[in-house]
Order: structure tokens, then sequence, then C-alpha cells
């Protein structure tokens, strides 16, 4: 029988209305900032007819795979059977449905008209990615919802694992898909690999289990609920294990490229020539988003410390940002290869690396959706019982006599 204690926050300090209001009022600036977009044109944005994907798409992607990627403590707990993260499967339901919202509200108000939402919902084009992963991502909300009824309602607690493998196997999909639209595109040099859905797949592990670490320590320390160590080990553990797989994934990535000869170009722009994208390539990603909090992980006295786990939990997220920018506007960036083997030239920016700085309107739209992810658990924490009262050592203890250890 279940033992741990849900219970929701306490919504009436003044601490906890700061904190949303402000969490609203950055919404609703993103939001006004992306209807200045729609009102006056999206040339004062930084975005052109080369870079149609800018730096909101960068964060609705952050947040749709980090959506994936949080749900993998409740996976663990109901898939995998290790019982130690029963008690944050809730939480990790929630994170997991917050960010998604985040993300989709972001792509909805990227799109010039949001109205135009009607069209892509109403008339499906199977052939383009972009029409099933509408069905991706609305159904991962819905399975997503289900699954946290099995969890809170003690009655249908018997349907916990079968609602959770639907989940999980819905998620390896949304991301494979949500990869797949830069892999099914031949005419991106940078773009064009199938190794880009299981690459998307790791990421969403690891910048999901990031943000799960930060909004969780945080959540237990506004709330003054105890949060053990060997809870925050496993999850710490967890998270060095997904950053390593991305450095992985991401060599055999750019070995691949290296070894075709038609990509030696992309190749050379991003990885030596690329200036802005080759920075944030090696010193935003490789160092700040994998080396870094790897050696924060797993490497003492540093792997000790909560600050350093806080630290890498938030270099990785940064790192995520400067790697998903890399891919999705460096790929953008570099020049079509029109006709492979010839030159060709005319007034049309041919061969011509094309520059974008976001505007402030797209960082504010941006940020907008994130601060709207957070808001949503903001209140989702208040209105119903997802926090565990305690996750101290001893309660872990007397919850799980066998526990499993990752």
């Amino acid at each position: 029988m279940e033992t741990t204690r849900f219970s929701s926050i306490d919504a009436n300090s003044l601490q906890y209305w700061i904190l949303l209001g402000g969490l609203a009022l950055a919404t609703l600036v993103g939001v006004l900032a992306a209807h200045h977009m729609d009102l006056e044109g999206h040339h004062i944005s930084g975005m052109s007819n080369q870079i149609v994907w800018g730096f909101p798409h960068v964060a609705a992607i952050f947040l749709i795979i980090a959506a994936s990627g949080a749900l993998n403590v409740a996976s663990i707990s109901s898939v995998f059977g290790k019982t130690d993260y029963k008690p944050l499967a809730r939480m990790s339901g929630l994170l997991a449905i917050a960010l998604l919202v985040g993300g989709l509200a972001i792509l909805v108000l990227d799109l010039g008209r949001p109205d135009l939402l009607i069209v892509a919902m109403t008339k499906y084009n199977f052939k383009s990615i972009f029409a099933w992963n509408i069905f991706l991502y609305t159904g991962f909300i819905v399975i997503t919802v289900i699954y946290l009824w099995m969890m809170m309602e003690r009655k249908m607690n018997k349907f916990i694992k079968v609602t959770g493998f639907a989940a999980f196997l819905w998620r390896l999909i949304l991301t494979t898909g949500t990869g797949s639209i830069f892999g099914f595109l031949v005419a991106r040099q940078a773009y064009d690999a199938a190794i880009m859905a299981p690459l998307f797949v790791i990421m969403s592990f690891a910048f999901g289990m990031a943000t799960f670490i930060l909004v969780l320590m945080a959540s237990y320390k506004w709330t003054h609920r105890t949060l053990g160590d060997v809870m925050l080990s496993k999850l710490k553990n967890l998270l060095g294990i997904f950053v390593a797989a991305i450095l992985y994934f991401v060599l055999a990535y750019h070995l691949a490229n290296l070894y075709a000869t038609e990509h030696h170009g992309i190749e050379r722009f991003i990885l030596l020539d690329g200036g802005i994208y080759t920075f944030l390539f090696w010193a935003g990603h490789i160092v700040i988003g994998c080396l870094v909090p790897l050696a924060l992980v797993f490497i003492k006295p540093m792997s000790q410390s909560r600050g350093m786990t806080m630290l890498a939990a938030g270099l990785v997220i940064m790192g995520g940002i400067a790697q998903l920018y890399v891919i999705i506007i460096g790929g953008q960036a570099y020049p079509l290869v029109l006709f492979p083997g010839m030159e060709e030239s005319s007034s049309f920016f041919d061969g011509v690396v094309a520059e974008y700085t976001p505007s402030i309107f797209e960082l504010l739209l941006g940020f907008g959706g994130i601060c709207l992810a957070l808001a949503i658990v903001t209140v989702g924490i208040a209105i119903l019982e997802f926090l565990p009262e305690s996750l101290s050592d001893k309660a872990l203890s007397l919850d799980s006599a066998r526990s499993n250890s990752i």
C-alpha cells in the first residue's frame, strides 16, 4: 500500500502571489510581443525568407522535447518498476503537460496569424510530419492527463502500469516525430540525417531531467519541505548519463557527416567557420552544456554539493538551447546547395550565409512561453496534491524497503 502523503502547497502567502504574478506578467508580455509582430509584420523580427524559424522556434522545440523528458521519472517508476521514483511521478506528469503547453503556445503565437491554427487542425497532409505532430502533441496531453488520473485516484491505481506504458511509447514517438521534422528535410545540408530522431530522443531525456531537477529543488526549498540526498543523487546521476549520451550521438552525427563529402561544407561551417554558430556549438553546447555538467555531477567534492547539482542542471538547459540554436538557425543560415557539384549565382543571395539576430520581440515571446509553463506548474501544485510532503531519506526507505538504484 502506498504510504507517501501528498499535499498541495499554501497559496495564501505573499511570496506565492509575487511569484505567480511575475510569471503571469512575463507571459502577458510575451503575448503582447507576438501581437505586435502580428500587427507590424515579421519584418520587425530578425527572421527573413532565408531564416524562417527564429528564436521562438528554438524555445518552443526546447519546451516540447523537454516535456517528453520530464515524464522520465514517472516512466521509470511505472514502466520499469523502480518504486523509489513513484512519489515523484505525479509532479513528473504535471511538468510534462506544462512544458508542452508552453511550447505549443509559442508556436501558435509565432504563426503570424494564430487563427491559422484552425486550418492546421482541420486540413491535413499526411505526407507532412507537421500534420502528424498535431496528433502527437494533443495525444500526449490527453494520455498524460489520464495517467495522472490513474495515479491520483486510488481506485484506478491498478491501471497505472498500462497507462504508464502507453505514455512512455507515445512520448518516444512524439520526440521521434519532432526530430524527424529535421531529419526529413533533405534540402538542408545540416539536416537530412536519420540520426536526428534518436538524437532528439536523448536530448529530451537530458533537458527534461534538468528541468525537473530545478523545478523540484525550487519547489521543496520554497515550501520548506525535505528533499533527501538519496533521491537527489539518483536524479543527478540519471542527468549525467543522459548528457553523456548526448555527447555520443553528437559525435556520431558529425563523424557521419565528415565521412560524406557532400556534408563537408556544413561541417566546416558549424565546427570551424560559422562565427556565432561555431562559438555556440563548442562553448555553449559542448563545454557549458555537456563537459562542465558531467564534471559537476560525477567528480567529487562537486558532485556532493546541492548547489553544484542545481548549477549542472541549469548549464544543461543553457547548453540545450545553444544546441538547438545551432541546429535550427545555423542549419538555415548555411546556404542551400541547389545544384550539387556545380556553381550558380543570382541576385537572390545564392551561396551567401544568411544573417540573423533575434529581435527583442522574439526573445520576449520565447521567454513568455517558458514562464507560461512555470505558471501552470505553480498553479497546479497549489490546487492539487502533486508534491509529496517529504522526500527525506528516511521517508523513502520506509516507502520502499527494497529500493532500486540507478
